[in-house]
């Protein structure tokens, strides 16, 4: 079973938390918000992006990576397509 089934409480509850954060900014940009508090904003968005990328992140290494993980052969192919995403996301 995938890591972000078994915790997919958590997991939504940040992407809900992201959400809200988005429509915030959403609303603050309609409403001519000052540009500091729209960058703030953006800046807390950006953070809890991270947050969720790295818990993700994570509990893939620890489950498809760990001691009980497929062939050496599998793994590399794991690395390179983790590779690929951070390269990706980092952009």
């Amino acid at each position: 079973m995938a890591h972000t089934t078994t915790d997919q409480k958590p997991l939504l509850a940040r992407v809900r938390r992201i959400k809200g954060q988005t429509e915030a900014l959403e609303r603050a940009l309609e409403s001519g918000t000052e540009c500091m508090a729209i960058l703030q904003q953006i800046a807390a968005i950006r953070g809890a992006v991270n947050g969720l990328m790295s818990q993700v992140l994570e509990g893939h290494l620890r489950e498809h990576m760990g001691p009980a993980s497929d062939a050496a052969h599998d793994r590399m192919e794991d690395v390179e397509a983790i590779v690929s995403v951070l390269r990706s996301y980092m952009k």
